[in-house]
């Protein structure tokens, strides 16, 4: 396990114009520099639209393509939710896509009812906690961040049959209007300090097709709770390096991690 470099693309989006969401992205990745994850917001390629019939795509359409391309090209791991149709449902589907093509994938376990989400989409059932360079992380999406229980940490048994927690930094990516965002980056801390893992959370900037502005408050928070960075209401690409050195020095020096109540989703 080494040290992580992430990049957060905080964007506005065009509404349901996927071509021009994937240039504007195309350019943004290319320009990200030196990092080894990209994350993008939640339905990076349309907004927030409750329209799948329309613009939902296969696993092996042309915006996964485009994903798989990105990311041998700038030789990364790629993260985002698109609109998936699979076997007669539509998913709000975070796509993990690494550098050799292979891909996993999280739908979207809390849909959000206030605006119809649930709907228009099939909630999933599983988590997706994916490793690189040593470190497990868990994937989520936006509406998640409001259910701690789904994000819990729990302990696992490691190699030597040593108990220790079961992933290392949570994601979220999101489209949440700036009408609630202190909520947001309230709960951003509180899942990184409940936890003790790096949280990084990435949203959109601008007003949607319905007239719902978000603020973006993309945030990178440590195992303490302490915000490493943070950016509001404009277009950024912000790269952080992961100590694991310090995750591992909160974790030892604060046990607490030891003391969780253990359950079954």
């Amino acid at each position: 396990m080494t040290d992580l470099l992430v990049t957060t693309i905080q964007t506005d989006l065009f509404w349901e114009d996927k071509q021009s969401n994937l240039s504007m992205l195309e350019e943004k990745i290319a320009g990200s520099g030196k990092t080894e994850i990209v994350i993008l917001p939640e339905m990076f390629s349309t907004g927030f639209s409750m329209q799948p019939e329309k613009f939902a795509e296969n696993m092996d359409g042309p915006t996964i393509n485009w994903m798989r391309k990105m990311a041998a090209d700038h030789r990364v791991i790629l993260t985002g939710s698109l609109m998936i149709q699979e076997e007669g449902n539509f998913y709000n589907r975070l796509i993990w896509m690494l550098p050799n093509g292979q891909a996993g994938f999280y739908n979207k376990r809390h849909l959000f009812a206030y605006a119809n989400e649930h709907k228009h989409y099939t909630a999933g059932n599983r988590r997706l906690i994916a490793s690189v360079k040593g470190w497990k992380i868990n994937l989520q999406v936006c509406y998640d961040l409001r259910f701690p229980v789904w994000s819990r940490q729990q302990l696992k048994e490691n190699r030597e049959g040593l108990q220790e927690p079961e992933y290392d930094l949570l994601v979220y990516v999101a489209n949440w209007p700036e009408r609630r965002s202190h909520a947001w980056k309230t709960l951003l801390i509180a899942r990184a300090i409940e936890n003790q893992c790096y949280v990084v959370g990435v949203n959109r900037v601008g007003n949607d097709g319905n007239n719902v502005y978000h603020s973006g408050d993309s945030m990178v928070v440590d195992p303490l709770g302490e915000v490493l960075y943070e950016c509001s209401h404009e277009n950024s690409i912000q790269t952080a390096l992961l100590s694991v050195e310090f995750l591992k020095e909160v974790r030892n020096r604060f046990p607490f991690w030891k003391d969780a109540d253990q359950f079954n989703l």
